[in-house]
């Protein structure tokens, strides 16, 4: 038994599910999402407490079963608080700033590279350093903040580049100097 599927999930207040068969959709004070989870998990709901069950007991679906409980969570938190993901950019002379909505980085190449966020996603950069990736979508918060930290990733030997902010970059030593 899945121990994660196992686990119920809370719905707060403000927050409505509404379950259509295999359709999903959860509205919130930030917005709504809609997913279609497999066939072989079902989901109820008891008062404010969201059950994720198997339909079987195959292979298929108890693979299913923690994967779609925990998108679901997701989901009802994304529409309730948001998620937010955090980049550091390092290096001399790298900056960022914001253009409308799209996100303009100048981090050592000849042109700087501008990144459109998706619908729901909100770019906001302070001390034109830090970059702020928020939405109510973890998957597409977490895909664009990726894409973003791809531009120029960290290098392991002066630690230049975009990086997570909680992220460790292991240093390298360079090359040893000629006797």
């Amino acid at each position: 038994m899945s121990r994660i599927g196992k686990r119920p999930i809370k719905i707060p207040p403000k927050v409505t599910v509404t379950i259509d068969g295999s359709d999903l959709t959860v509205k919130g004070p930030k917005g709504e999402l809609s997913r279609t989870l497999p066939s072989e998990v079902s989901v109820t709901q008891e008062d404010d407490v969201l059950t994720v069950a198997r339909v079987n007991e195959s292979r298929a679906a108890r693979q299913r079963h923690g994967l779609s409980r925990t998108l679901l969570a997701n989901m009802v938190e994304g529409v309730s608080a948001g998620f937010q993901k955090r980049l550091e950019i390092q290096g001399v002379g790298y900056r960022a700033q914001v253009q409308g909505k799209n996100l303009i980085l100048n981090v050592g190449y000849s042109n700087p590279v501008q990144i459109e966020p998706p619908a729901g996603i909100d770019l906001s950069v302070e001390a034109n350093t830090n970059v702020l990736v928020s939405g109510i979508d973890k998957e597409m918060v977490g895909n664009i903040a990726a894409r973003i930290r791809d531009v120029r990733p960290p290098e392991p030997y002066k630690g230049k580049g975009i990086r997570y902010a909680n992220e460790v970059v292991r240093r390298k030593a360079g090359k040893a100097g000629k006797k």
